[in-house]
């Protein structure tokens, strides 16, 4: 009996370690799939639908994000069939022209590989496990749904969101199949439905058998009607579409996505800044709505932002409260345009001077340093062309923010080499707060990495662009004439 006992008891340590094991195994297992330049190709050219990130080991965002894709990649790698989620080191030199030919400029970046790579989208859902399996469950699965009943469009038609719906006399033709080439397109944006029967849909004509396509929107007419079926043109109409004549940016989230899309769109952009709370709010928002209808289809988008939330974007154009109630227009080129302390009946006739090129650009500068004898030379938007363009010297220039970390260890070195060239009067070294100063964007390919610095010389009549790639190093170059 005794020995039963202990054979008992040895049995169940068995079981226990066995089982501590095999969850010990299953923790362990990783469900992201790496991939580098060697399987890559092969990899995804198996599969129908692959997301991979690209990333950087240094990077706090990648860090930050691992777990949550981890976890997402070992829910979704249940599905029937699994959604394959991976990785690519994108800091790995062998892997950068992977990271080239995806364009990435930024980590981490996650894109969507459709059809064994032959279209990619970019990854636009949430950065938490949740949100990521749901957003990704809905990417994987069909690009449009069908409506049947009531209950299907009213669990697809939401208040707050942009629903596309294709209305056939039956699904096949043509036309149903440009419009599923459609949702393929824009799966991303949008969501679709498609249905036989037009009196299941909220609004519109119900008596109407197509094909036509319909999309929902929570702002202006709430429904616009598609004829033209060439799938291009519906690219066109819903994205045009799809952004409120006037764009509200305040802190309501459900107005984010559409502020999104105003930034993202193609046009110049018009922003009204004003206090949403002041007692003219109404005056305002009527006759920039009236400006805004008279204008659309020109290449100009409006929005009108609350002081309140607009602070980012206040730093960014570097305008101040007391300017407030303000109208900017950015152009695409980068050029700004400033109207500050407008009055509502001013707006109409300072955008028709605007279009008739009568407005002068607006350029954000720092001042000029009274004193700028350091070895390191303090170039702002004022006297840019003067050092830079018109001293007749070799100039390095550094394009820094002041917030980054990276740029605080970049000084001390740039300090030393601006010491040792200071007695050779050909050469300036000289540095500009590219978040308080406007670049000339024609001459300087200035972007925000995950530093935001970028460093370029200009030696004679061309500009040598000189970008440093911050690594545990220090710092690494490469060169690249711009003209």
């Amino acid at each position: 009996m005794a020995l039963s006992k202990v054979w008992m008891s040895l049995f169940l340590i068995v079981i226990t370690l066995a089982g501590s094991i095999c969850e010990e195994e299953s923790e362990s297992k990783e469900f992201v799939v790496t991939l580098d330049h060697s399987n890559f190709t092969d990899f995804v050219a198996k599969h129908k639908f692959v997301v991979v990130e690209f990333y950087a080991p240094w990077c706090g965002h990648c860090k930050k994000l691992a777990p949550e894709y981890e976890k997402a990649a070992a829910i979704l790698s249940k599905d029937d069939p699994p959604v394959v989620l991976a990785k690519v080191d994108a800091n790995e030199e062998k892997n950068k022209p992977l990271a080239s030919e995806y364009e990435i400029q930024g980590f981490p970046t996650v894109k969507i590989l459709r059809y064994g790579g032959s279209v990619v989208q970019d990854y636009k859902g949430p950065r938490e496990a949740d949100g990521i399996v749901t957003y990704l469950k809905k990417q994987s699965g069909p690009a449009s749904n069908e409506i049947k009943s009531h209950e299907d469009a009213t669990s697809v038609i939401d208040d707050n969101k942009i629903l596309v719906v294709g209305i056939f006399p039956e699904f096949s033709g043509e036309q149903f199949e440009n419009f599923t080439t459609l949702a393929e397109r824009l799966r991303s944006d949008y969501e679709f439905g498609h249905t036989l029967d037009a009196k299941l849909l909220p609004r519109g004509d119900a008596s109407v058998a197509g094909p036509i396509v319909r999309l929902f929107k929570p702002f202006d007419e709430l429904f616009v009607d598609f004829k033209d079926f060439d799938v291009d043109a519906l690219v066109k109409s819903v994205e045009e579409t799809s952004i409120p004549t006037v764009t509200i940016f305040n802190k309501d989230p459900k107005n984010h996505p559409f502020v999104v899309k105003f930034f993202n769109s193609p046009n110049s952009k018009a922003m009204l800044f004003l206090n949403f709370s002041s007692e003219h709010h109404d005056a305002f928002r009527s006759k920039y709505h009236v400006v805004s209808e008279q204008f659309k289809g020109k290449g100009l988008s409006f929005l009108m932002g609350d002081i309140e939330a607009s602070q980012g974007a206040f730093q960014y154009f570097g305008i101040k409260d007391d300017q407030v109630p303000l109208i900017i227009i950015q152009t695409n080129d980068g050029k700004k345009y400033l109207k500050p302390n407008v009055e509502p009946d001013q707006i109409a006739a300072w955008v028709k001077d605007f279009t008739d090129g009568n407005v002068q650009p607006y350029k954000k500068s720092e001042p000029i340093p009274e004193a700028n004898d350091e070895p390191v030379k303090v170039v702002v938007a004022d006297n840019f062309q003067d050092i830079v363009f018109n001293s007749g010297k070799n100039v390095l220039l550094e394009f820094y923010a002041p917030w980054c970390g990276h740029c605080k260890k970049l000084a001390p070195i740039l300090d030393e080499v601006a010491v040792s060239f200071e007695s050779d009067p050909d050469v300036i070294i000289a540095k500009i707060d590219a978040t308080a100063n406007d670049i000339p964007n024609e001459t300087f390919d200035v972007k925000e990495s995950c530093c935001g610095c970028r460093t370029r010389i200009k030696k004679g009549g061309a500009v040598i662009m000189v970008e440093h790639h911050h690594y545990i190093c220090g710092m690494s170059f490469r060169e690249k004439k711009k003209g």
